[in-house]
């Protein structure tokens, strides 16, 4: 008889990557697009999406009072102000199937409808990342993404929340430097530790 051969340890399964974290986050918000009955997939459905799956996103609005405030006028989108979003898509033109495979949606999944301002805000995520040498955007760079557009349904829950979108976009950038593998960068001209002065989180009303 052979000997019994030893049985190798299981590895732990490897942690999320940012491929795994924005095919989450595209999912979440496609799922809650079809629960709240809205004709797309919007920058609001991105936003609630993307703070409940990424802590990185969560430390950039500096505080967890003001992620429960987003957080608050986010899940109320079924009433009050969110009602007349369901009568019409976000901005103009025809909605749109996201950029590319890359962006975590795959290729069987890319008919599904996003407003014209979710897909550019998934556009300047990848670009960001291209801009540090990565292949996947961090939630960071959709966040960034996302409050570069203040006329659009998460520039609106931001601002209801009391947050001022650029300066949130500030911080996003410049936490993206800081957590990115080849150090802190430069994108757009602008230091990475200058991207975040101003108002930590926003400006309160």
């Amino acid at each position: 008889m052979h000997p019994p051969v030893p049985s190798r340890p299981t590895p732990p399964p490897a942690p999320a990557g940012h491929a795994t974290l924005l095919a989450t986050v595209l999912g979440a918000a496609r799922r809650r697009a079809l629960r709240d009955g809205d004709r797309q997939v919007d920058t609001a459905h991105l936003l609630h999406a993307l703070v409940e799956s990424d802590p990185e996103t969560r430390a950039a609005f500096d505080g967890e009072p003001r992620v429960a405030r987003v957080l608050g006028y986010l899940v109320q989108r079924s009433i009050g102000y969110g009602l007349r979003w369901q009568r019409s898509g976000e901005g103009g033109g025809a909605a749109l199937p996201l950029p590319a495979v890359r962006a975590g949606e795959g290729t069987r999944r890319r008919t599904s409808r996003w407003s014209p301002a979710a897909a550019a805000a998934l556009e300047e995520a990848l670009r960001r990342a291209a801009a540090r040498g990565e292949e996947q955007p961090r939630g960071l760079d959709l966040l960034a993404g996302l409050a570069a557009d203040p006329g659009s349904r998460a520039g609106e829950v931001l601002r209801h929340a009391g947050i001022d979108p650029p300066v949130l976009g500030a911080r996003a950038v410049a936490l993206a430097s800081v957590l990115a593998p080849h150090g802190a960068g430069l994108l757009d001209g602008d230091p990475a530790g200058q991207a975040g002065t101003g108002a930590p989180g926003g400006a309160e009303h």
